[in-house]
């Protein structure tokens, strides 16, 4: 029987890990490299080995509603896009309210984790680890990797003809911390993701010039959406994502590039994506339209080829002068402390069930965590990843044959088309509210749409045509919140609250009431008209 979980890494997977094997009982112990909790929203001044690095400038992409932790709202008076140093500071929050620091072992590397000899029985793994330059080793009844995919920079220098002879300085996204060594530079951002549009911009601030290569292009989304409220409450519902799924792949892609269009036109400004077979994930900038349109920012085709001092870009002959390029071309993954019989990564993917468990294993006692790239905020997937794997490693949920496993697996590597709904580009992306329904009905907690319309048909209303928050995922089941309905009803007062801080005494509205004036004298000529 699964008691003791050795957990791998303190950021979001690790902590929810934490949290998720407590409520089921188990023990766990939660290996951290570094000296603080939070991965990834722990913000340094230099790049850690086997750590996911960010810049000083680094925003969240989901709202404070969509980003909590289901049983954890934010506070009401946190913005609803977060710094980096305000979510890590709900992060530490969240541990302080759980206790669940005292599952974890600072400045404690994970060196290797194989089976135990008798592992087709047991099901145990022996972890070791390094503290201090000592190592030990110990048993654990199960294993949960929560390491994140932003470890290990992809540098295409291979096919990027010319790099070697480059005589100005060049480095991965991962490398930068300050827009300080862009002043006075020429600047040259290659990638068209989150992370390359956000250096543009801070370059653009100080530098003489900042050129942002696009291979394939991709829609620039504004965090303020529909009047004024956070994209993400507006586009994501279940409601929304129903009549998605209804709309043919190459109509509902149209739609969106109409939407995106309806704040500027990416064709003007060179940002339109090229495929519009696949959804490419949005850009998630306000203030990349502006760059472009005062040309503090030029948008340029892919590299033909790096010379000792400038750039020639595809189908422009004239040659750019270059003084920095940075390379925000995504990463790879690996798990250096597995071997390659238990997890194996190709082509960006791991053969995971579910993106979780390994279908190979005589016992499913390891489970990776967080190994997704989900519409949805990562850390209420996560949440609900890390909820039915303790439950499978317990042994209270079960996981399908090995053959049924496989399957799934190779079905979602192949990412054919339905020719419905949205219909994704690249591994690991995946459409939350479909898969986390999947996963919460794996434990009996997926809101019953019908039987609540029945008790409760406000609470029904707002779970279907309101935002998706994490709310709803602890509304019945195990690990049910008593917080979750009220939670619900008040999710957009904590969202307005930080925007108004300055109380206005809105002007009554007089053409407001003509509407219904009109209306009332059609009424009137209406009856005039019958009984004539």
């Amino acid at each position: 029987m699964v008691k003791r979980v050795a957990i791998v890494g303190a950021g979001v997977s690790g902590l929810t890990s934490i949290k998720s094997c407590l409520e089921e009982g188990l023990e766990p112990t939660c290996f951290e490299r570094s000296s603080d909790i939070g991965g990834l929203w722990q913000f340094t001044e230099y790049v850690e080995e086997g750590r996911a690095s960010l810049y000083k400038s680094v925003v969240t992409n989901s709202s404070k509603e969509m980003s909590c932790f289901s049983d954890f709202p934010f506070p009401e008076d946190f913005p609803n896009f977060l710094p980096h140093a305000r979510f890590l500071e709900y992060l530490k929050m969240h541990a302080n309210k759980f206790n669940l620091l005292k599952c974890i072992q600072f400045k404690t590397i994970v060196c290797n984790v194989k089976k135990c000899p008798d592992f087709s029985t047991s099901g145990q793994w022996e972890v070791i680890t390094e503290h201090e330059g000592k190592q030990e080793s110990a048993i654990f009844d199960a294993v949960m990797v929560c390491t994140g995919y932003l470890t290990d920079p992809f540098l295409p220098l291979d096919t990027t003809p010319g790099i070697n002879t480059f005589k100005g300085q060049y480095f991965h996204s991962r490398e930068y911390k300050h827009p300080d060594l862009f002043k006075d530079k020429r600047v040259l951002v290659i990638g068209m993701g989150n992370s390359g549009t956000d250096i543009a911009v801070d370059a653009s601030r100080v530098a003489k010039k900042v050129l942002l290569s696009t291979t394939g292009g991709a829609w620039v989304i504004n965090r303020v959406f529909d009047h004024g409220y956070p994209s993400d409450m507006v586009f994501t519902s279940r409601f929304q994502n129903t009549l998605r799924n209804c709309f043919p792949t190459p109509v509902l892609n149209w739609l969106i590039g109409k939407k995106a269009n309806s704040w500027f036109n990416h064709t003007n400004y060179g940002l339109v994506p090229e495929s519009r077979t696949f959804l490419r994930e949005p850009v998630l900038n306000g203030e990349l339209p502006g760059c472009i349109i005062t040309g503090k920012v030029l948008i340029k085709p892919s590299v033909e080829t790096v010379k000792e001092n400038s750039v020639v870009f595809k189908n422009t002959p004239e040659e750019e002068p270059i003084d920095i390029i940075v390379f925000a071309t995504g990463y790879t993954f690996a798990f250096p402390f597995l071997d390659e019989s238990i997890v194996k990564v190709e082509n960006d993917q791991a053969s995971l069930y579910k993106y979780i468990f390994p279908a190979h294993l005589e016992k499913p006692t390891l489970a990776v965590i967080g190994l997704i790239k989900p519409t949805a905020s990562l850390v209420c997937t996560t949440e609900v990843q890390a909820r039915w794997a303790t439950r499978v490693l317990k042994g209270l949920n079960k996981l399908p044959s090995p053959e049924a496993m496989r399957e799934d697996i190779n079905k979602r590597k192949a990412n054919k088309a339905t020719g419905f709904g949205l219909h994704f580009d690249l591994p690991l992306q995946e459409d939350a509210a479909i898969y986390l329904d999947e996963l919460l009905s794996f434990i009996d907690a997926k809101p019953n749409l019908l039987s609540l319309f029945l008790v409760d048909p406000l609470l029904a209303f707002k779970v279907f045509f309101g935002p998706l928050t994490p709310y709803q995922y602890r509304l019945t089941g195990p690990g049910k919140w008593d917080g979750a309905r009220n939670a619900i009803l008040t999710q957009w007062d904590r969202t307005i609250k930080p925007t108004k801080t300055r109380v206005v005494q809105e002007p009554p509205d007089t053409f407001s009431y003509l509407p219904k004036v009109f209306s009332f004298l059609a009424l009137l000529v209406a009856v005039f008209l019958i009984f004539q």
